[in-house]
């Protein structure tokens, strides 16, 4: 939108206005002006996108204001919105116990391009794609410009399901910024089920764009879309995936859940209870965007395998992209053949899970890279810290992934502190021919140690390889310290470290309940460590 269509539409809004609110608003800082806001009895107010608020002039609102403004704008709906025809500002009323009008939220709506270059390629797979994020993170600008982009780019039919004339504004004539997308209005929120409905059935569409999904029925509606094969571009409330999924009401859009019941040998696989939370069908849409804020985006580009992950506990990190950089469309997806893959299909698929396919270049060679897969690992645990286990995976750039299933692991990692009571999962392992590797505690340096063990990883690094050292014998000195506090001593003062060896020292201390104080300024900090009932008073 150019300044001045925008300056046109905001001179429309500030009309409406009581000229003792007029006179006191400054036109060169309304760039960042998210609403307006009066309420009798009070200042007006100019809410600006930073947090700032401005007061205008001294005089409070009165009725005669409200009724002032009420008097130029169309009769509120049921949901208590009203606009301004041909722009999109949107007039919200706050009423009291009696339905009198007593306050207004003039918001200033705008157009704003370029917020979907950095999805672009996703908005042309001919996928379903849904939104999430909190109030005022651009969602509905976000579905504007995509249906301009769709409809006139693409040259696909698109209808926007306009509720309260959010996306297209107010009047008969639809926004110049939707393009030449068709816009139906809904003229009560409670109806938008029923004009989805009717957009299919009435209209042809190949793309449907619908602001705010948030009922159960309007996810059924979204599902019957779907399922006639029209791409489905959307909004719902909820922040992130893992809000939706435990959302009794909207989980739907992305397959929803139900409770089952694995065999025993499924739950042995899967080393997991028995009663399990799975994806119950496929998901009305491909692909979520949780929009973190207004310049980053979190991208679920599967969100069959997205959902599946997070009902199993598994990590899943979604792409990050940012609305200023441009991203070039993916290659079209391969067809899997459905004779025996052979290696060359293996390594691809191999290639794909390693590594983010959108953010590194290899620059070895392929023979290289063959041998690299064949050296990637996956640990199984059994007693041992997973977030550890994963900290140190990523520190050291490891090639290795935790997984969930023992028939599945290259290597288990176990407690030695609690084999016994795993005697069935490492008798199982030995049957599947898996070597198990065992850790004294769960500690850091410990899980980093046997890691290295187990990856046969020759470590050239000098600077590593003393971290290694100095980390073993500091472990080493605050054990023997700790026995010495658990037969009587009152403290004993260890040997000054470093940050990460000291939260290593401190880790090992409360494994074993008693307590830990780091002392001492720069390079002679140290912990001491205390013993006995009166903590607070022997630390002090």
């Amino acid at each position: 939108m150019s300044n001045l269509q925008f300056q046109n539409d905001l001179d429309r809004l500030i009309e409406i206005l009581p000229e003792k609110v007029r006179r006191h608003i400054n036109y060169g800082q309304m760039d960042d002006v998210i609403e307006i806001v009066l309420d009798i009895g009070r200042t007006p107010e100019v809410r600006h996108a930073s947090g700032r608020i401005e007061y205008l002039g001294t005089e409070t609102v009165n009725d005669e204001d409200i009724d002032f403004i009420t008097g130029r704008i169309q009769e509120f709906t049921s949901d208590n919105r009203s606009g301004i025809p041909g722009t999109l500002h949107r007039i919200s009323a706050i009423r009291n116990r009696q339905g009198k009008v007593i306050g207004l939220t003039c918001r200033i709506g705008r157009v704003v391009t370029g917020t979907i270059a950095c999805i672009k390629d996703f908005c042309m797979m001919n996928k379903s794609i849904l939104f999430l994020g909190r109030p005022g993170v651009g969602k509905t600008t976000k579905l504007r410009e995509i249906s301009r982009l769709v409809a006139d780019e693409l040259g696909k039919r698109v209808v926007v399901v306009d509720t309260s004339n959010e996306i297209a504004g107010d009047g008969d004539t639809p926004h110049p910024a939707i393009g030449h997308a068709r816009r139906m209005q809904v003229s009560q929120p409670q109806y938008q089920k029923d004009v989805m409905i009717e957009a299919v059935e009435n209209h042809t569409p190949e793309v449907i764009v619908v602001d705010e999904i948030g009922t159960e029925e309007e996810a059924q509606a979204a599902r019957t879309i779907a399922e006639r094969g029209v791409m489905l571009i959307a909004t719902a409330h909820g922040n992130s995936l893992e809000s939706l999924i435990k959302n009794p009401t909207l989980s739907d859009l992305v397959g929803g859940i139900q409770s089952v019941t694995l065999g025993d040998d499924e739950a042995r696989r899967r080393a997991s209870q028995k009663t399990v939370l799975e994806r119950e069908k496929q998901p009305t849409f491909d692909i979520v965007i949780e929009i973190l804020d207004r310049n980053t985006l979190a991208v679920y580009k599967d969100t069959a395998e997205a959902v599946d992950y997070i009902l199993r506990g598994w990590p899943i990190r979604p792409e990050i992209r940012k609305v200023d950089k441009t991203y070039e469309a993916p290659a079209p997806e391969k067809v899997e053949p459905k004779h025996e893959p052979s290696i060359t299909e293996q390594i691809n698929k191999l290639e794909q899970k390693i590594q983010p396919s959108d953010s590194l270049k290899f620059s070895f060679s392929r023979q290289k890279y063959v041998e690299e897969v064949k050296d990637f690992k996956k640990i199984y645990l059994y007693a041992v810290s997973r977030s550890i286990v994963e900290k140190v995976i990523e520190r050291l750039d490891l090639k290795a992934e935790v997984t969930r299933n023992l028939d599945d692991a290259d290597i288990v990692l176990a407690h030695k502190n609690f084999a016994k009571g795993g005697a069935k999962i490492l008798s199982t392992a030995n049957d599947y021919r898996i070597q198990v590797f065992y850790i004294k505690t769960n500690s850091m340096a410990q899980i980093q140690k046997v890691l290295k063990d187990a990856l046969q990883i020759t470590e050239t690094s000098e600077t590593l390889q003393g971290y290694y050292d100095d980390a073993e014998r500091a472990l080493d000195e605050a054990k023997a310290a700790i026995n010495k506090i658990l037969a009587g001593a009152e403290h004993i003062e260890l040997q000054p470290q470093n940050q990460h060896i000291r939260k290593l020292q401190h880790e090992l201390v409360e494994q074993h309940n008693l307590i830990s104080k780091s002392v001492g300024e720069g390079e002679q900090r140290h912990l001491k460590i205390v013993g006995g009932k009166d903590f607070d008073k022997k630390l002090g």
